[in-house]
């Protein structure tokens, strides 16, 4: 399909988002949505799906998560528009396929974001986890508020110390005397589907880097700065996590990993560093709070877009005329999130999340699929792995997250259907 049938946003026109982002705040972004709490509360659930085979599934979810990356990158350059591959798909396969990855994209991320304030809320102050996530909920949407450069900066910050926080955690871990290399061999409990569900699971910490895409409506040069910043943002973030994961399986092996729902600070005290352990949990109530921002940048986004579509209501697409910002689709996501994070809790929240956005990306993927050389293809051996690894790692869920997504993306077809019908109808 021909590039000028979507035509390029131009920064400061009335209605579309201001391009302020260079590489260096485009990779922050990524990592502050990556190296989140994804990596604090996806361990555990893993280790108990995949026991001595963790590590196969978090490089299995690095390999689906490099061969998405790369796809999003190649289209994200072409399209450098709000809405990542809801724009993509719309342009490549077809309005409905790009409604499906938008409808999957903010349901399933907002779902992400509920669970990611909870998570701040359950470090924070265990005994008012609901009251501390929405009151973080409010504040950060306001943050977004005013402007992509304050969050960009705030998202600098955290990195900065969830970094400083895993790396303790990894030097503790390695030099303690509890560590012990036997731990991190394969046993007969490794099953293959028991690792198909843990990079299922682990998949969650990884996918971040489409919060790079979807911002491509804000990025300087997009077509240099976006295939530039996401697979960087993407190696910074898989050395850290195997960094992370071997750490603790040295200390704690799989079965200890899989006993706790804490498993960092676990960690920290099995190594003999109980004087780490309020430092981990305040790094991951940071950490849960630069993914918070970030996901409500990607989800208010891609509203953004279905909103200028009429996929969703139009007012949603309105852009602030001082901040340039979507501030009607950013407080409509604020106050949804709220409300989930108000009477939902985190266990169920991280495989339905993972359902949706591997929809998503298998979208991307199959978009990926129908670019021409002169458009920057990639191998046709990554979009098709990852089309195919997307979809196997779904529906290798938790039964009761693979019923539930299911369920939403089907309610979200009809709610398309049932739109064309009144629209077209004479």
């Amino acid at each position: 399909m021909n590039v000028s049938s979507s035509p390029s946003p131009v920064s400061g026109a009335p209605g579309e988002l201001r391009r302020r982002l260079g590489t260096p705040d485009a990779v922050v972004i990524g990592l502050g949505a990556m190296i989140g709490a994804g990596i604090f509360a996806s361990l555990a659930p893993a280790a108990r799906a995949a026991g001595s085979g963790l590590l196969l599934g978090l490089a299995l979810a690095a390999v689906v998560a490099y061969c998405n990356a790369t796809s999003s990158a190649r289209l994200a350059a072409l399209y450098p528009a709000s809405g990542g591959t809801y724009v993509y798909g719309r342009e490549r396969l077809g309005e409905f396929w790009g409604y499906l990855a938008g409808w999957a994209f903010v349901v399933g991320k907002t779902a992400s974001c509920a669970a990611m304030a909870l998570t701040a809320g359950s470090y924070i102050w265990p005994g008012q986890a609901h009251a501390v996530a929405v009151a973080a909920v409010v504040a950060l949407t306001a943050v977004n508020y005013t402007g992509i450069q304050k969050s960009a900066l705030l998202t600098r910050v955290i990195v900065a110390v969830v970094l400083a926080v895993l790396a303790a955690v990894v030097v503790a871990s390695f030099t303690s005397n509890a560590a012990d290399r036997a731990r991190l061999d394969v046993g007969s409990d490794a099953t293959a589907g028991g690792v198909l569900q843990a990079a299922g699971l682990l998949f969650f910490a990884f996918a971040g880097y489409a919060r790079i895409a979807t911002l491509g409506e804000e990025v300087r040069d997009p077509a240099r700065t976006i295939p530039r910043a996401i697979p960087i943002a993407l190696g910074i973030t898989l050395t850290v996590y195997a960094a992370v994961a071997v750490s603790v399986l040295l200390v704690l092996g799989p079965d200890g990993l899989a006993a706790t729902d804490t498993p960092l600070t676990q960690a920290a005290q099995s190594a003999g560093a109980p004087r780490l352990v309020p430092v981990v949990r305040t790094g991951a109530a940071v950490a849960a709070l630069g993914s918070l921002l970030a996901l409500i940048l990607g989800v208010s986004r891609t509203t953004l877009a279905m909103a200028r579509d009429r996929h969703l209501p139009h007012t949603l697409a309105a852009v602030h005329p001082r901040f340039k910002v979507p501030h009607r689709a950013e407080l409509l996501v604020g106050a949804v999130v709220a409300v989930a994070a108000a009477s939902t809790d985190v266990r169920g929240a991280i495989g339905f999340s993972s359902f949706g956005v591997l929809a998503y990306y298998a979208v991307a993927n199959a978009s990926a699929l129908t670019l021409t050389p002169a458009e920057g293809r990639p191998a046709r051996v990554i979009p098709f792995t990852g089309l195919v690894g997307c979809l196997l790692l779904a529906f290798a869920l938790p039964p009761s997250s693979v019923i539930a997504g299911a369920a939403v993306l089907l309610v979200g077809a009809g709610a398309y259907g049932i739109r064309r019908a009144t629209t077209h109808r004479p």
